[in-house]
């Protein structure tokens, strides 16, 4: 299979300039439309309001007890950002050439969720749970894992930028699995809920129009593929 010619290694695993400031924010920005509702009900649940917290959380000393936590950076700077260099812009130009972009999407997840089985070896020796009870979380967590990998390798092949999913994984690990028990019980149920069911509308109204490529110049990576899919343009 010919590869297309002055493509370099790097920016086939993303890492270029072309169209970095939209694959910086429009992709983010999107995550944050699915992660509607429970941001409103963080917002709601802030005696102070949303606004305050992020203004908190981002002034000068919080920054520097975050960067400090070595938990914090695993979680928000280095999983991420080593996690996607392998999964998305190491293993995504390897599957290109042999599946073609659309079924790279969903074999290399597969890999990603598979990775994270590690944590079962973690909880046994804890022996804090039941072997059901942590086979029942590995399930769980492969499946969500799974389901994320194929958004990330989707913004990775449409953005051909490795920092789009970079911050999109950050943002998420911040935000955790959304909690719908809480959001179930909670006092204003029907705006938070109402709220979820937006933030999924948005999401699907505007996957498409703001992960075009247009915005993000030519994607390398769909040029290892000798019949490019409709994902590519």
């Amino acid at each position: 299979m010919k590869i297309s010619s002055g493509v370099s290694l790097t920016e086939l695993m993303g890492i270029r300039l072309e169209g970095i400031v939209p694959a910086g924010i429009l992709p983010l920005c999107l995550t944050m439309m699915l992660f509607l509702g429970p941001l409103v009900q963080l917002a709601v649940d802030s005696p102070k309001g949303l606004l305050f917290e992020i203004r908190l959380k981002c002034n000068l000393r919080s920054l520097t007890l975050c960067v400090r936590d070595l938990k914090w950076l695993r979680n928000h700077v280095v999983a991420p950002l080593t996690e996607e260099l392998v999964f998305r812009a190491c293993m995504l130009p390897v599957l290109v050439p042999c599946t073609g972009p659309t079924a790279a999407i969903f074999v290399c997840p597969l890999f990603f969720g598979v990775a994270h089985f590690h944590h079962i070896s973690e909880q046994l020796r804890s022996g804090q749970n039941s072997l059901g009870d942590i086979l029942t979380a590995a399930v769980f967590q492969f499946a969500y894992t799974y389901v994320f990998g194929i958004y990330s390798a989707f913004i990775f092949i449409r953005t051909g930028h490795m920092l789009a999913p970079v911050l999109c994984h950050s943002f998420c690990n911040s935000m955790g699995f959304p909690d719908f028990s809480r959001a179930l019980e909670h006092p204003q149920r029907p705006v938070i809920l109402l709220c979820y069911q937006l933030g999924v509308a948005l999401f699907l109204l505007f996957l498409l129009p703001l992960m075009d490529p247009f915005f993000y110049g030519t994607t390398p990576i769909c040029g290892l593929s000798l019949r490019p899919r409709a994902v590519c343009s």
